[in-house]
């Protein structure tokens, strides 16, 4: 009876966790898959760094002690396990490296190790000299993207997407002022720049929007914009307008620097975020949706306006940051045949972002000048996954991610909610989007709602 029971007990036990395995990828690597990966990193760890030739051979040292008292030849050395580390997502493996290996070696046998380890993906990073971290991921995490509820947000600093290595992916303002966000029809890049509007409108931030599609990008969430243009000509005026307000920030920080003999050197200010809080302009975000649609022309006086587009985007993308002012630049394409000027744009553009593109020439205006395998990896996005992109700045670094999907209706809830926040800026009063007061629509109570009978 008491085997029955145990039996039944395992074939259940089995069941559930197939069951997870299949339909919730994510409970069952909390439930079962942390403990049996654990156990198969621990058991096969000197077996599979030897067979990916990450280990060293003994030093002359341990060599002459065998020979000296007749033992058997030491053995290779795999690096020593610092630290083993379960995560919501996989594991983390703190590795001491050997006299003679590089952190390199590791990232070249990142693939071997995956399949060793039975793992979906392994990358590996250093972390200091001597150390390497592995970071292993459990399961598909880009599959179904469940973004954790606290997500260490910051100022001028958004949570947007979920990155392979378990990690959350995040637009830095601060760190990458501007951004070029590029992929084909129906690649989910419209997704990503909804999830960046609604990021940013919990923050105090002015959002300025530029969608020459009449605005049907970026009008529903105009509430809170504090500017916004949804044609060329008007786009003209507003960035001519956004230059002018730049100059007027450069004047208020001369006023402020603080040159003098008195100030210590550390108080003295080249940027918004040094000067005092009462006294710091309202960091701007411009987003800019198709932005081929600001460089195209049919006629010399569009070509004159196009001309005037973008050398302001030009000036700036090459002063805006330290005025507080930062592009978010997306289209299908950003390429020379846009003519004059575009490329010099793009030199600007240090964050980079890649949906599926339709041809490796797309993707190579995103990361060809950066990095050849983010190339690579952009034209191998699946069309069957839409919000999946590659990420990466002009230091070379990048990684696959893919934003969770966030409906229209839910993005203009939380522009709603926060309409509060949308600054007045008085450079920007005369292309604030102009809307209806929103009305709330009585709910009749539970006792007089009327009957379906």
């Amino acid at each position: 009876m008491n085997e029955t029971a145990l039996t039944v007990t395992l074939a259940l036990v089995a069941t559930v966790a197939l069951l997870l395995r299949w339909q919730r990828p994510a409970w069952y690597w909390m439930t079962f898959g942390i403990a049996i990966a654990v156990v198969r990193v621990l058991v096969r760890y000197s077996s599979v760094m030897n067979a990916c030739g990450l280990t060293v051979p003994p030093s002359r040292f341990r060599l002459s002690v065998a020979r000296m008292t007749n033992r058997p030849v030491p053995e290779s050395r795999a690096p020593r396990i610092l630290r083993l580390r379960p995560t919501r997502t996989g594991l983390v493996l703190r590795v001491k490296l050997r006299p003679g290996q590089d952190a390199f070696d590791f990232s070249a046998a990142s693939d071997r190790l995956r399949h060793s380890f039975v793992m979906q993906n392994v990358t590996a990073r250093e972390i200091r000299s001597g150390v390497v971290e592995l970071r292993m991921t459990g399961y598909d995490v880009l599959k179904r993207v469940q973004m954790p509820a606290l997500t260490g947000a910051g100022v001028m600093r958004v949570p947007i997407a979920m990155r392979e290595d378990g990690e959350v992916f995040y637009r830095d303002y601060r760190q990458s002022p501007h951004a070029l966000n590029v992929g084909a029809t129906q690649s989910g890049k419209s997704v990503y720049q909804r999830n960046l509007v609604a990021g940013l409108a919990t923050q105090d931030v002015a959002l300025v929007g530029i969608d020459c599609k009449q605005g049907v990008e970026l009008a529903p969430l105009a509430r809170r914009f504090t500017a916004l243009a949804d044609n060329p000509d008007t786009a003209a005026e507003l960035l001519d307008a956004l230059v002018e307000h730049m100059a007027d920030v450069y004047q208020l920080i001369r006023r402020e620097q603080r040159l003098s003999a008195d100030v210590p050197d550390a108080e003295i200010t080249a940027d918004i975020w040094d000067l005092p809080a009462h006294l710091r302009p309202t960091p701007i975000v411009l987003v800019v949706d198709e932005v081929a649609e600001l460089a195209l022309f049919a006629t010399k006086d569009e070509e004159k306006r196009r001309d005037r587009i973008i050398t302001a985007l030009v000036r700036l993308a090459q002063l805006g940051r330290a005025a507080g002012i930062y592009l978010e630049i997306c289209g299908q394409r950003l390429g020379s045949e846009l003519g004059k000027g575009i490329t010099m744009l793009r030199a600007q553009l240090t964050g980079r972002t890649a949906h599926r593109v339709n041809d490796e020439t797309s993707a190579n205006m995103a990361f060809g000048d950066i990095s050849p395998d983010a190339v690579l990896a952009t034209i191998q996005i699946r069309t069957d996954r839409p919000g999946t992109a590659v990420a990466g700045d002009s230091s070379g670094g990048w990684v696959r991610i893919r934003t969770p999907h966030l409906t229209l209706r839910r993005a203009v809830n939380t522009c709603n909610a926060n309409a509060h926040r949308t600054p007045a800026l008085p450079a920007l009063d005369a292309f604030r989007p102009v809307l209806p007061s929103l009305v709330k629509v009585p709910v009749p109570a539970a006792d007089t709602a009327p009957s379906l009978a």
